[in-house]
């Protein structure tokens, strides 16, 4: 019996023994800290939106006569300065002629009823004092009366429409400004409403910029940016963005901005190529990391930030400016400081308080 119970004791000693063993920790076996790419923040030029774009009149009409007629005469061409009230083609006058005299006719016509009326009604009026002439007759007399004036009425609006109808055989300028198009040659006969020329006001100026859709989202009205010439980069003016297309246009997927130049030199003409490049608001002071940077964590955008002293990281909420074009890149607008060190490779993996081994980024 003795030699049995010896025999079973030695497994379970050695067994105990391998238990004890595994519940002390070894410093060879200890994590070390985990190896990261970094880089240290700084700032740069935030002016990276530059777009070409093309120097157009803000108000532009399309000039057409308000009647059918057939051109005799058109006496601006395409740079022409008008001024307002200038006559810039004419059409043949013959037809609103012939209504104006027909209108003139019928209100002398109108005119000679009335005088007809008035005697029957003064005549019927001093019968039916003397009571030698009846009621009734007189009514008829004034009503008669009535009937007249009203024709007068008539006839004088018909012939204030012909005489108004007769001055849209001229098209006069609007406003001043240049002509940009024609449309009609002398002899084509032409409806009403139907393009003759195109007429471009020259105070106000805009340059029109079509720009993708990635872009939009650090771009608010009112936002300033810088204009040159591209045919001579040394002149250059401001303008202010005033308007913002709300729709991209559906085969190149892009917006269009108008942004206002109204006080701009003259050597901005209209179709002029320019290049605009949108300014910031702080000079130099934008951030730009690349997007392998991000953690997105319940719905906030976030990046690690290191403790140079400790090597330690921290989570950091930060706020995304846009995405820099062609490159993945993200530019931060606010949450980071320059000189900080952000973690940029391995970022995923990070918790926070974690040690870490530095790796620096080379920055593009």
């Amino acid at each position: 019996m003795s030699r049995h119970g010896l025999h079973i004791s030695f497994p379970l000693v050695a067994s105990l023994t391998l238990l004890s063993g595994c519940g002390q920790s070894s410093p060879a076996a200890e994590v070390g800290p985990r190896p990261v790419k970094s880089v240290v923040t700084k700032a740069e030029q935030s002016a990276s939106l530059s777009f070409p774009g093309v120097v157009q009149a803000r108000v532009v009409a399309d000039l057409g006569f308000r009647t059918l007629g057939r051109v005799l005469s058109r006496k601006a061409d395409v740079g022409d300065l008008v001024r307002k009230g200038d006559v810039l083609a004419e059409i043949d006058p013959l037809a609103l002629q012939f209504a104006v005299a027909s209108a003139e006719a019928d209100l002398r016509n109108a005119e000679a009823q009335l005088q007809n009326a008035e005697l029957t009604e003064k005549r019927k009026r001093a019968l039916a004092s003397r009571n030698t002439g009846s009621a009734a007759d007189l009514e008829l007399a004034e009503q008669g009366l009535i009937s007249a004036q009203a024709g007068v009425a008539k006839a004088r609006a018909s012939l204030d429409k012909a005489r108004e109808q007769l001055g849209y055989a001229q098209l006069k300028a609007e406003f001043d400004g240049v002509v940009t198009a024609t449309s009609v040659e002398v002899g084509q006969t032409v409806t009403t409403g139907q393009p003759v020329l195109t007429l471009a006001q020259l105070g106000q100026r805009d340059v029109v910029v079509d720009i993708p859709e990635a872009q939009l989202g650090s771009l608010r009205l009112g936002s300033r940016f810088n204009v040159a010439l591209q045919l001579k980069d040394a002149l250059r003016t401001s303008g202010i963005l005033r308007e913002i297309g709300p729709e991209a246009d559906t085969n190149t997927r892009t917006h269009r901005l108008k942004i206002a130049i109204d006080d701009a030199p003259e050597v901005f003409r209209l179709g002029s190529v320019v290049t605009v490049a949108a300014m910031s608001d702080q000079p130099g002071s934008t951030i730009v990391l690349p997007t392998s940077a991000i953690v997105e964590n319940n719905g906030t955008v976030n990046v690690w930030v290191i403790d140079p002293t400790k090597h330690t990281v921290s989570l950091r909420p930060v706020r995304l400016d846009a995405q820099v074009s062609g490159v993945p890149r993200v530019r931060i607008a606010s949450g980071l400081l320059e000189g900080e060190e952000v973690a940029v490779a391995g970022a995923s993996e990070l918790s926070e308080g974690q040690k870490v081994r530095l790796e620096k980024e080379p920055r593009s």
